[in-house]
């Protein structure tokens, strides 16, 4: 099972690192669901820590719909976090009928080159997330889905990750379950759900508290389950 950890400063990516998690999602604004971080943590997280960093590029909270002026902002993000090092970015845009605005989609990835791309929880936003991962699937630049079935908990969505899961399985996507997975409920999810990639927030925080720091004994223990 891969672990995917949110790190939201350079301590937290240092403790997720230490626990045994095999990738990083580098955020700010964990709260609004994760927006881009800074420059100066990007550039700090990337040169010290050793597993894979994926940047989340979201210039807001608003919505997942995106102006012109968001995606020329978003461009430079990408464009600054490929020169800074990072293994992938974290990335998403709806149209305002809720379905997958590619027109954006294909203007993000004219930047990405050759990092990881992962589809962010945008995708739980779709009407219809079959029909929308059968379009994701002509992208090879997208590499991973980031979703909950459509559910605020993945845990509430098993059958739907399943047909995802099936569906992506001799594919270059990969499934990536996040939101609502706890440590006592994962390995019953892997299972039943057949996912090999899991992500992780507040389940491995101190309190299990959004705004507290990464817990390093905590991270341990999802890996080994």
């Amino acid at each position: 099972m891969i672990l995917e950890v949110i790190a939201t400063t350079l301590d937290d990516a240092k403790r997720a690192e230490a626990g045994g998690a095999d990738r990083l999602e580098l955020i700010t604004g964990i709260r609004e669901g994760g927006l881009t971080p800074s420059y100066g943590l990007i550039k700090n997280v990337v040169d010290q820590v050793k597993i894979p960093v994926h940047v989340m590029v979201r210039p807001h909270s608003q919505s997942f719909v995106y102006t012109t002026n968001d995606i020329d902002v978003m461009l430079k993000d990408i464009q600054t976090i490929r020169e800074l090092g990072a293994s992938g970015v974290v990335l998403g845009a709806l149209t305002p009928d809720h379905h997958i605005d590619f027109r954006a989609l294909e203007t993000l990835l004219t930047e990405t080159g050759h990092m990881h791309v992962t589809f962010h929880r945008a995708f739980d936003e779709v009407e219809d997330q079959v029909a929308a991962l059968e379009q994701l699937l002509h992208y090879k630049q997208i590499d991973r889905i980031l979703t909950s079935g459509g559910k605020s908990s993945a845990l509430q969505a098993v059958d739907q990750m399943k047909t995802l899961v099936e569906r992506t399985a001799s594919t270059h996507v990969t499934i990536l379950a996040g939101a609502g997975l706890t440590i006592e409920t994962v390995s019953d999810f892997v299972k039943e759900t057949g996912v090999r990639e899991v992500h992780f927030g507040t389940g491995v925080r101190q309190d299990g508290q959004a705004l507290k720091p990464v817990d390093t004994q905590l991270v341990a223990l999802v890996k080994n389950k």
